[in-house]
């Protein structure tokens, strides 16, 4: 039986931080959305990349000294000063974007247009100037002139969190970026060992603490003038050597 002395702080921590982490969210948001009209364009954007790189590292920060987290992320510190390029991870957990944005001052986002009209991130993702998968041709466009500005992109190629383990199928549009913006597509694999704020996970269940979560540098795709068959290995590229991840891995912790 659970120490119920220790069941009773993880639940603590477990609401403490997403608690702060809205709070974080939504005073960045309502700023940046102050901010918007009054800053020239490039100046905004770099004010708001580097605004949200710093808030997610020091809330990544907070997780790890609460004791909820122990992150694995030194690999990603290599590409931070690599020329333009995709990052394409799996996409376990809603945690990922907050991480791997953490770890880049100037790094575009692909994101829901859903994302864009929330109070909580709205604002701050509009003066970053990220880009909308709302229609996926201007998508493209704004990915590929993210890209010839000179920074990295996010784009989770699956559009959503991962529902079958341990990848579900690929969107098509990061074959198209990679070829229009002649940049590589570098893979990150995210391994966690649980499923806390994933698809399966249920708000009512407190995840057990610590959460072990690593992000390693996969493998680099050129680009390819066969979009589909660029996005068609990715795919067979992560089945492939995340489910050798899974197999050799211990059990998830609920």
């Amino acid at each position: 039986m659970a120490n119920p002395l220790r069941a009773a702080y993880e639940a603590l921590i477990y609401a403490a931080t997403l608690a702060f982490l809205a709070i974080l969210s939504f005073t960045w948001s309502t700023c940046a959305w102050l901010l918007w009209p009054v800053l020239p364009e490039r100046i905004g954007t770099v004010i708001g990349r580097r605004a949200i790189m710093t808030g997610f590292r020091f809330y990544a920060w907070l997780l790890s000294i609460a004791g909820a987290y122990r992150f694995d992320l030194g690999d990603l510190s290599g590409l931070r000063d690599a020329p333009p390029m995709i990052l394409a991870p799996n996409h376990p957990t809603l945690l990922d974007a907050p991480v791997i944005l953490g770890r880049f001052p100037n790094l575009a986002c692909v994101m829901k247009a859903s994302v864009g009209r929330n109070p909580l991130f709205g604002g701050g993702a509009r003066l970053a100037r990220y880009v909308s998968n709302d229609s996926p041709r201007q998508m493209i466009r704004e990915s590929v002139e993210a890209l010839r500005r000179g920074g990295h992109l996010l784009l989770f190629p699956e559009g959503t969190r991962t529902a079958r383990p341990p990848i579900d199928a690929l969107g098509g549009g990061i074959g198209a970026i990679a070829k229009r913006a002649g940049v590589p597509i570098q893979t990150l694999l995210i391994e966690t060992d649980s499923p806390f704020l994933g698809k399966r996970w249920r708000p009512s269940h407190p995840p057990r603490l610590p959460i072990h979560y690593r992000a390693r540098l996969g493998r680099r795709f050129a680009p390819c003038s066969d979009p589909a068959r660029l996005v068609a290995d990715l795919e067979a590229y992560f089945r492939a050597t995340l489910g050798d991840a899974a197999a050799a891995a211990p059990a998830e912790r609920h």
